[in-house]
């Protein structure tokens, strides 16, 4: 009996949230997070290491908002500041320490286009997000409608959206879930589920912005996880490596995460394979959940890493946002 539930339980888990779980549209609004911190091993609180990462905070977040959680990508800054994003199209900024010069805490529904009022609030399923510091400008990975979107500094208003038939082949429950914009302006976006012959992950890159009529159409590359992994998320460390974060749900340990490493070639071709170099993995009595997003910050000349968990609103799972420093 208890192996069947598990069973029942994985499958829940491995499927996209249902829409009942989901929170009905809202306005925006202010936003009140409670933070408790965590020792990253549940056995030994003294536990600080893990593969080229060094533990520096973990917190499990909540919210009476009923529009937060599903946190799926998320932005930091040097002092703590997130900026979230839900698969429900959901923006949340807070901070995990007080300082006197954080923004006020808020969230927010993504601005949509007039054209795109129609579409269901459940179908604004947002799994990737990456910046231009230079332009301020955002870009939105939307799995179900498998569009990118690209917003105005602020988050101001939606300036462009593109559909591409190769994101178009991939399944719609296992699409856009990452995607970074390189230094140099070019995007790489890895399929969840959208495979190729060999088991690799669909990998497309673009020469700019995937968001844009002009830029032409992608090379496609493969990208190979660690064994058993799929990729949630990535964040680009400079113009050729890139950290990926991969998730695997099985019936001993639930859920189970990789960070890993891979390098562009310097004149990448069609059909590359990026093979993927494991730097770290969370697994119990470690800390482990549903983690969907990595971001990146700089602190005294140190890399952080943030690494954040989706709870697909169920109260049996959590939100938890670690963070480490990064040792290459």
């Amino acid at each position: 009996m208890r192996r069947i539930l598990i069973v029942l339980l994985l499958a829940i888990l491995l499927l996209p949230a249902p829409h009942k779980n989901k929170p009905e549209l809202f306005g925006p609004g202010p936003l009140l997070v409670r933070v408790r911190a965590l020792p990253l091993s549940s056995i030994d609180p003294s536990v600080n290491q893990v593969g080229a990462l060094t533990y520096k905070g973990g917190w499990q977040l909540s919210s009476p908002h009923r529009g937060f959680g599903g946190i799926s990508s998320l932005m930091m800054d040097a002092h703590g500041q997130v900026l979230a994003l839900s698969d429900s199209g959901t923006l949340m900024g807070f901070a995990v320490r007080p300082r006197p010069d954080n923004r006020h805490p808020f969230i927010a529904p993504l601005p949509v286009r007039a054209e795109d009022r129609s579409q269901p609030w459940w179908a604004w399923d947002s799994e990737s997000l990456t910046h231009d510091p230079a332009t301020d400008r955002y870009w939105v990975g939307f799995e179900m409608l498998q569009r990118i979107c690209r917003y105005a500094p602020g988050f101001a208003r939606v300036e462009a959206c593109r559909t591409w038939p190769d994101i178009e082949a991939w399944p719609e429950t296992g699409s856009i879930e990452s995607m970074a914009r390189l230094p140099d302006g070019r995007f790489l976006v890895i399929a969840e589920m959208g495979m190729t012959s060999d088991g690799s992950h669909d990998t497309l890159l673009f020469s700019g912005d995937p968001a844009d009529e002009a830029t032409p159409a992608p090379i496609h590359l493969r990208y190979a996880p660690p064994r058993g992994y799929r990729p949630t998320d990535l964040v680009a460390l400079d113009e050729r490596r890139l950290l990926v974060l991969n998730r695997r749900v099985t019936l001993q340990n639930l859920f189970t995460a990789t960070l890993a490493i891979v390098e562009l070639p310097a004149s990448p071709r069609a059909g590359d394979r990026l093979k993927a170099r494991t730097l770290a993995q969370l697994a119990p009595p470690l800390l482990a959940d549903n983690f969907e997003g990595v971001a990146l910050s700089r602190e005294q000349g140190q890399t952080m890493v943030w690494i954040v968990s989706d709870d697909n609103h169920e109260f049996f799972q959590r939100t938890l946002l670690l963070k480490f420093a990064l040792r290459l």
